[in-house]
């Protein structure tokens, strides 16, 4: 009744009209009251058949507003009427919205009926807290995965990319993180994926325990930009309720790449020159407004972000990783190259960074992830000639450490998709590893 009586309050005493003048494409050029409108207001287009489409204006031009549309522009034409809406895009979360699957618009649409609506409205694009209210990011987070847990430790509130190219495993390793992770709630935003994908990752990954505390939002490649754009803002604002409820939320977005795709088909739709590979200047500026949102807020509630980037013909220095990669707070980098190999996650320690990793490790914790690390780097530059066999054994003590300790480390760097490892087990199996000079034989079960 509350979120009721706040839309009937949120009404306009006048309504605003305009017409359709041109569509070229996607793009819908609406004649209208201009000074009612702005970037980002919406506009409900009616077809020929009297069926309204959203659209939303995503700039101006001779007079005339530039709008694209959240469906299909089947049965509009020139003359078609467009009504202005008068409120600002919001959603109205609640406990009601765990265990359900919505779409960008936050919808249901996993045929579990309507959700109720929470009293409380929150803006799809919205400011995160000043940084100086903020709470320091603090606690370390149990991610279920030995090699994540141990080389990359994750600290509550702190925000994580995961850049792999395609085909290596970043959505198998997303999914062993959103079954895996002790958290309170989990808000998870599939941006611009296989549609084929998301009944396998709610009922095989998820599973129903793992659903009963979670939000999916869902946006599949084949949807408008808009749409897509919209499911990953829609995906922060719910993370950011729970969050105002003091929970500990993980926040998971498969992936930021989709989401910048879909923002370069906005800014070049409305005519902005294309920069670096294509993408448009507003790229950039809209991945640190979205990302910004995660983290610790002013209370005791948190967002861990992890974020998956499809980095393209696995250069992991092209224009959305480099920029994604400077806003984080750390990146777990997986390679073609390991997964080849049958090792699995695919991630490379040694290219993978937390930045809040010293400061939430003991000394103890630290040495030993730092004696692990050595070894790995040693065998790696040594690696070619090793399988060449041109390295001779005896030639240099350290090499021939690394080469003894290498398959025990290996091992413990693989781990299957059902696995789970704690924090503590895992420096615990480290430790047992590196504890003497003999043979240590690590299997997974």
């Amino acid at each position: 009744m509350q979120a009721l009586l706040a839309e009937i309050g949120a009404l306009a005493e006048v309504k605003h009209y305009g017409r359709v003048v041109s569509i070229q494409g996607l793009m819908v050029e609406v004649a209208g009251p201009l000074h009612a409108m702005g970037v980002g207001s919406r506009l409900a287009v009616f077809n020929r058949a009297g069926e309204e489409v959203t659209c939303e204006v995503v700039g101006f031009r001779d007079n005339r507003a530039l709008c694209l549309p959240f469906g299909a522009l089947s049965g509009i034409g020139v003359g078609c009427k467009a009504v202005l809406s008068s409120e600002e895009p919001h959603v109205y979360p609640s406990n009601a919205w765990l265990g359900r699957v919505v779409n960008a618009m936050g919808e249901p649409v996993d045929g579990k009926g309507p959700i109720a609506q929470g009293a409380t409205p929150y803006p799809l694009r919205s400011m995160p807290p000043a940084a100086h209210t903020r709470q320091r990011v603090r606690g370390k987070v149990d991610l279920g995965v030995r090699a994540l847990n141990t080389f990359t430790t994750c600290c509550r509130g702190q925000r994580m990319g995961i850049f792999a190219g395609s085909g290596v495993g970043k959505s198998v390793l997303l999914s062993m993180l959103a079954r895996n992770t002790a958290c309170d709630i989990s808000v998870i935003g599939l941006i611009g994926e296989r549609g084929r994908e998301v009944q396998e990752f709610i009922e095989d990954d998820l599973g129903p325990e793992g659903l009963a505390r979670s939000v999916v939002v869902v946006a599949t490649s084949d949807e408008p930009a808009l749409m897509r754009r919209q499911a990953a803002y829609l995906t922060m604002s719910l993370a950011e309720h729970f969050r105002d409820l003091d929970k500990n939320v993980l926040c998971m977005m498969d992936s930021v790449t989709r989401f910048a795709i879909a923002q370069r088909e906005i800014g070049l739709s409305t005519g902005e020159p294309p920069t670096s590979k294509g993408y448009t200047p507003t790229v950039f500026a809209e991945l640190p407004k979205l990302l910004e949102r995660a983290g610790p807020g002013t209370g005791t509630g948190s967002i861990t972000g992890l974020f998956t980037v499809l980095v393209d013909g696995d250069d992991h220095n092209e224009p959305v990783a480099d920029a994604v990669r400077s806003i984080l707070d750390g990146h777990i980098v997986m390679e073609r190259s390991i997964a080849e190999r049958g090792r699995y996650p695919a991630v490379n320690v040694l290219k993978s960074i937390s930045r809040t990793m010293p400061d939430c490790n003991t000394q103890e914790e630290s040495g030993l992830i730092r004696r692990a690390r050595t070894l790995m780097a040693t065998y790696d530059d040594m690696e070619e000639l090793i399988r060449l066999g041109a390295y001779r054994p005896g030639s240099d003590p350290q090499v021939d450490e690394a080469i003894h300790y290498q398959p025990a480390l290996d091992a413990f760097l693989a781990q299957r998709k059902n696995e789970s490892c704690t924090l503590d087990d895992g420096y615990a199996a480290l430790a047992n590893i590196l504890g003497d000079g003999s043979p240590i034989s690590w299997e997974t079960e």
